[in-house]
């Protein structure tokens, strides 16, 4: 590989390391000094002198947190499609999530870059992803961080019910996760959550009906999103219902018609 077609790879954005692959310390020290090439800190060298692109702050981040390190959180599962929490707001703004080992030291992270550091003992190989670039983790591993993050149990309510709403997670894959993290911060609340959303409970306002009203009125559990037919025959989705007692509850005082997906947007957190 060229150093064109290695700059190419990575957006532009190498560690010193990779860069003395192809140069010598001269040429790279001439590179950065005319001005052709810029050093957003450390151990970093961008192939243009202009601002960062969205995709070269982010590997900027990543290189300066190590090559052991990983994009996390929110910052990884919008990169897999998680919408919502801020996604909308540039990758200038907002702060880029990253994953190093417990004992590993970063580099001086880029003033430029609103990095946080998170510190895991828990990183393993199958929680990254083995082939998206740049290095993240995988998305039920993502979901579970940005839960553990947020500062609000609410906040990590909304996230958890968002990665099934957009039908990015299963239960499954993120109760794994969790169940590997001993020391996991919300640990009760968010098997609680996840338990709650594999019954059947997709949104936020289903959850808050779920604790707020059948947990603490201590009433049985009902059934979740039944499909029911109308008078004209039309498949509809009931929220929550108790059969025993021909009770049925709308959440959003709305009826789903034809596929609960149609509806997700109703159901922002």
């Amino acid at each position: 590989m060229s150093l064109d077609e290695s700059l190419e790879a990575a957006d532009g954005v190498v560690d010193t390391a990779a860069a003395l692959n192809f140069l010598t310390r001269n040429q790279l020290r001439w590179r950065v000094e005319s001005g052709r090439w810029q050093r957003p800190c450390r151990g970093v060298v961008v192939a243009h002198s202009g601002p960062l692109g969205e995709g070269q702050i982010l590997r900027v981040a990543l290189l300066a947190a190590g090559r052991q390190s990983a994009l996390g959180g929110l910052t990884a599962a919008w990169l897999d499609g998680f919408t919502g929490f801020g996604d909308k707001t540039p990758v200038s703004v907002r702060p880029v999530h990253v994953i190093v080992p417990a004992g590993f030291k970063p580099r001086v992270m880029p003033p430029a870059v609103n990095t946080v550091i998170h510190y895991s003992r828990t990183l393993a190989d199958l929680d990254v992803h083995p082939l998206r670039q740049p290095r993240r983790t995988r998305i039920a591993r993502s979901v579970i961080d940005a839960a553990t993050w947020t500062p609000t149990d609410r906040g990590a309510m909304a996230v958890l019910a968002a990665g099934v709403q957009q039908r990015l997670v299963r239960v499954e894959d993120r109760r794994r996760v969790a169940q590997r993290t001993e020391t996991l911060k919300r640990r009760a609340l968010i098997f609680s959550i996840l338990g709650d959303i594999a019954g059947g409970a997709e949104a936020l306002s289903e959850l808050d009906f779920t604790r707020r009203v059948i947990r603490a009125c201590r009433l049985p559990e009902p059934s979740r999103q039944v499909a029911r037919r109308d008078s004209r025959g039309r498949r509809r989705w009931i929220d929550v219902m108790w059969d025993e007692c021909k009770l049925v509850v709308e959440i959003d005082g709305a009826q789903h018609v034809d596929d609960p997906a149609a509806t997700l947007g109703r159901h922002g957190a």
